[in-house]
């Protein structure tokens, strides 16, 4: 049913792994509708980069084989403002163990209620029993041979499986801090795979509500209602397998295995990230949720602060650590950052009409605007006057004091891993390679993936190349960044290119640091 994407056909590989070929951008399809089933760099780029950066984090995702682009152009507003720009068209080749989503049940769905739309295979189950059993069978082999002879059974123990794969994927985008953009039921895997980048951003700042699609105006898709709205897309799978799984089986299974999957490998993931790795405390959830808290008052860089706890010593005195503290402040938002992140997004005069249509007619306002968007709002003019009068030694001030109260938490419960061991030099050696291994230095920051989308547009696809290695590294301390070799013949290597080259790579290794004020305003949508 996509109206981009053409499957090639199935390869069996040399283990019995399966990977099913597809092309994105190839042109029309039968569901193209009055698309023209065509995708451009920019937007290629990104999926190929994306789903490749995921792999290596250990997050499970469809991958990216090639991306080809063409002299070939097609129109397209980027940021739908009536400003259409020609755009060269590009194929990205896919690969997955499979590509059928939940919102591929879907087309099943009886007539709604209120709107009348319906699935187009509607009342055909003879193709549901067949699409399910092929899922079961193909990708959940051990599920069907336990409940061959009784498929309420088989079908009921798919369900948990998917409902607990998905619970643990939100909760490995959670803790790195990725929001995918579009969590419709079509961009959910039925194997629980992350599938179909489009408009998805790491975070920089930690913001609970951080919205990364710039087309999500009411943040349905924000980070911190990923793990709700997931939830909510297999209550819609629910619907569409019955009567195949009753849905009274398929709820309660929802609600007793999802939350509590989530939370169960949440918990463990941050607690790698933290370094607690002996004991398995109840205050871990607090001490997790208090740094979160900490991380959003001072508009900490969420990757670059977990990274820098590493170095945090339980036994440090008073000068090390004010180091320390120095060096978490400095992935702090800046009071510039601050005036951008909280610069007010409604015209005066449009919020003042909002305001008194909100008192003198509720039932109008409901229609066009949302309490909680202007609240939102109010609170950005609060915020942005009060750091109009804020100097920058009383942010940072502020921020020392804030981390300063947080760590001292966090010692207490280090302390108490030290005290459950009988070797604590042995112990901080595990502590920090497993914080190493889970906290990454690299991720694709918008603006990196927006540098290399425009040297590529220009025609150098050498960068490109040097993000990619970079994210298949993305642990890895990277003293002296590898330059990708090309060959000569067809880059045509010059004195010119090797400085081209040098420079490039000075700029490469700001791509651990806090992300420059511009990156802030890039939009995608």
């Amino acid at each position: 049913g996509g109206g981009a994407a053409m499957n090639l056909g199935e390869v069996l590989g040399p283990r019995g792994e399966r990977w099913e070929i597809q092309l994105k951008g190839a042109g029309l399809t039968p569901f193209s509708r009055q698309a023209d089933g065509r995708k451009v760099l920019r937007s290629s780029i990104r999926e190929f980069l994306c789903s490749e950066a995921m792999f290596h984090l250990g997050i499970p995702t469809t991958r990216a084989g090639t991306c080809v682009t063409s002299d070939s152009k097609v129109v397209r507003d980027i940021f739908y403002d009536g400003n259409p720009k020609n755009e060269r068209c590009t194929v990205v080749l896919r690969i997955a163990s499979t590509f059928i989503r939940f919102g591929s049940f879907e087309i099943f769905k009886p007539p709604d209620e209120y709107t009348g739309r319906k699935g187009p295979s509607v009342n055909r189950n003879d193709i549901r029993i067949q699409m399910l059993d092929y899922v079961i069978s193909t990708f959940y082999p051990e599920i069907q041979e336990a409940y061959s002879d009784n498929s309420i059974q088989r079908n009921a123990a798919f369900f948990k499986e998917i409902t607990k794969r998905t619970a643990r994927l939100v909760a490995e985008w959670q803790c790195v801090g990725f929001c995918h953009g579009v969590l419709n039921t079509d961009n959910m895997s039925i194997v629980g795979l992350t599938i179909d980048y489009g408009p998805f951003g790491f975070m920089d700042r930690y913001d609970p509500e951080h919205i990364c699609n710039g087309s999500d105006n009411t943040g349905r898709y924000a980070y911190n209602k990923q793990p709700e709205i997931c939830k909510w897309n297999l209550g819609k799978l629910a619907e569409a397998l019955v009567p195949e799984l009753p849905l009274e089986i398929s709820e309660l299974i929802l609600e007793e295995e999802y939350d509590a999957e989530f939370e169960k490998h949440y918990l463990q993931k941050m607690r790698k990230k933290l370094g607690l790795i002996q004991l398995e405390l109840e205050e871990d959830s607090k001490l997790v949720s208090e740094l979160l808290e900490t991380m959003h008052l001072t508009g900490g860089d969420f990757t670059n602060i977990f990274y820098s706890l590493s170095s945090f010593s339980v036994d440090c005195d008073p000068s090390e650590l004010e180091d320390f503290l120095e060096k978490l402040t400095s992935q702090c938002a800046s009071v510039e950052e601050l005036k951008v992140a909280f610069k007010p997004q409604m015209d005066p005069r449009q919020l003042s009409m909002m305001l008194m249509l909100a008192q003198s007619n509720p039932q109008l306002f409901a229609l066009i605007g949302t309490k909680a968007n202007i609240n939102k709002e109010l609170e950005r003019i609060e915020q942005f006057s009060k750091l109009q009068q804020l100097a920058a030694a009383d942010l940072l001030n502020r921020n020392k004091s804030h981390w300063k109260e947080w760590l001292e938490k966090y010692r207490v419960r280090l302390q108490k891993e030290v005290e459950s061991v009988s070797d604590a030099d042995t112990w901080n050696t595990e502590r920090v390679k497993i914080m190493n291994s889970n906290n990454p230095k690299y991720i694709l920051r918008n603006y990196i993936a927006q540098n290399a989308i425009e040297a590529a547009e220009k025609g150098d696809f050498s960068e490109v190349r040097n993000v990619l290695k970079l994210l298949e590294n993305p642990f890895q301390e990277a003293d002296v960044f590898r330059e990708v070799k090309e060959d000569e013949e067809e880059e045509g290597a010059t004195a010119t290119a090797a400085a081209a080259c040098a420079e490039e790579t000075r700029s490469r290794l700001s791509y651990c640091s806090k992300p420059p004020l511009w990156a802030s305003e890039l939009c995608v949508t």
